[in-house]
């Protein structure tokens, strides 16, 4: 791929890929309340059908990004692909809420192997620097369009048959295996030594599942219960265990002293807020605009709209304002308005205005992505050695999908506390405080990135140089 068209080409089919990825995150959420009639779930139980791909995803992005590193970043994204859209074709058909979960979570579990292949293909396919600002703008903007347009695309499905918001992926999956058999040639990729670190896989992947389950059920089984406590505190050990794991393992799923990259670590916070307080902000926003006002799933993809034109309009450019002014004033611009459109949200009734809150919330929030999104995987990966950019790229998605679970499940349980299955002006109002307050403590971390104005090298592993920016 050092050809400027085979490059190019292959950003192509990495970016319907991601779009897909992304798509399917959102897409079900307009359908959900006919997912829900048709099923029979509860409110508790239908938020899995969005966390069962949340947690697939995130849960096992780590392993995914080490895999790519190990076996092939081509092998492991077109592996990957097949079984997305296997998955996808088996979500379509079943008739049972158990079984619909379960083959999200397969899905999520294969896109977890796509999206870090993906995003270490293209970091070091392009080098460093206005190049790769540019290609991964473009990549990212794809993943933000994707999420975002979700919203709309499943409205317009889901007025002909929930169904078609899960099998449309499928067609488009098979095309774009085929195309990457095509434009991915087979070249001697630089992979990382060593071998999988099962024990550290099954470590995180276990604990986060449990933390979500845990303040799911929290609301019925009371937050000061034994099981409750009980729970929470396996997790804790889960999560020792797991550092002590990594620190003693020859080759860990995540060598913890990338984490000593203070930028990093900005990076990986930020997307954990902003997609933990989006996933649940758009729950409750469908909840609100179909279960409490009574729109039609086209109407509410209609109110998201000025979102996703935002992002898809704009976040191409991202690159070029991550040149000029540096990624760290466009994250935190950007979590000014994440916090300023859920602010406005506060004003839920049962008489909204369109000018007055939907609209300008909607704006900001898409004006938050298309300059946070980009940023964030910029410097993520920016002074990474080639041989963790699978690392880079999973610790990244890992950070803001298992956001989305976990911050999912709270509002959840935030909905849903009072009992019973109807919802409340006061109690979505409540959920959209848990955001807001997110996107504040976002907004916080992001301004002590502001004094950054270089990167130097903080430690050296083998060929693995990880940078400070300070």
């Amino acid at each position: 791929m050092s050809s400027l068209s085979s490059r190019w080409g292959a950003l192509a089919v990495l970016c319907t890929v991601i779009f897909l990825d992304a798509l399917d995150v959102s897409m079900v959420g307009v359908a959900l309340p006919a997912i829900q009639h048709d099923l029979g779930l509860s409110t508790s139980s239908l938020q899995w059908v969005v966390s069962g791909y949340v947690l697939g995803y995130g849960g096992l992005l780590l392993l995914g990004g080490r895999t790519a590193d190990l076996l092939g970043r081509r092998r492991v994204f077109l592996a990957a692909l097949g079984v997305f859209a296997v998955a996808s074709l088996l979500g379509g058909v079943v008739d049972d809420g158990g079984l619909l979960i379960a083959a999200r979570f397969v899905k999520g579990v294969a896109a977890a192997f796509t999206a870090p292949a993906a995003l270490s293909i293209i970091t070091t396919t392009f080098p460093e620097g206005p190049e790769r600002n540019r290609a991964l703008s473009i990549f990212t903007a794809c993943g933000a369009s994707g999420y975002s347009l979700g919203l709309v695309l499943s409205g317009l499905l889901t007025e002909i048959g929930w169904r078609w918001t899960l099998l449309m992926p499928v067609p488009v999956a098979v095309i774009a295996l085929f195309a990457a058999l095509k434009v991915l040639p087979r070249v001697r990729e630089e992979r990382a030594e060593g071998g999988h670190d099962l024990v550290g896989a099954a470590l995180i992947t276990a604990s986060m599942l449990l933390l979500v389950f845990t303040v799911v059920q929290a609301p019925e089984a009371g937050w000061a219960s034994l099981q409750t406590i009980g729970s929470l505190v396996v997790v804790a050990v889960l999560l020792i265990l797991f550092v002590l794991a990594e620190q003693r393992m020859r080759h860990p799923l995540v060598r913890l002293g990338i984490l000593r990259s203070g930028s990093i670590v900005r990076a990986n916070l930020g997307l954990l807020i902003l997609m933990g307080s989006y996933v649940a902000f758009q729950f409750v926003a469908m909840q609100y605009f179909q279960n409490l006002l009574g729109w039609s799933a086209f109407g509410t993809a209609m109110a998201f709209l000025p979102t996703g034109l935002l992002v898809a309009i704009t976040s191409t450019k991202m690159g070029d304002f991550a040149d000029r002014f540096g990624t760290g004033k466009l994250i935190v611009v950007g979590a000014a308005a994440l916090a300023g459109g859920y602010a406005i949200f506060l004003g839920i009734d049962r008489t909204p205005s369109l000018g007055g809150m939907v609209i300008p919330g909607m704006v900001l929030l898409g004006i938050a992505f298309a300059l946070s999104f980009p940023s964030l995987n910029i410097q993520a990966t920016n002074g990474v050695h080639d041989d963790e950019q699978g690392l880079a790229s999973g610790l990244l998605n890992t950070s803001g999908q298992v956001g989305g679970a976990i911050v999912l499940a709270v509002v959840t349980a935030v909905l849903t506390s009072g009992g019973g299955e109807t919802l409340s002006i006061g109690s979505m109002r409540a959920a959209i405080v848990v955001s807001l307050v997110l996107a504040l403590v976002g907004l916080v971390i992001s301004a002590t990135g502001l004094r950054a104005r270089r990167a130097v090298p903080v430690e050296q592993k083998g060929s693995a140089t990880v940078y400070e920016t300070v």
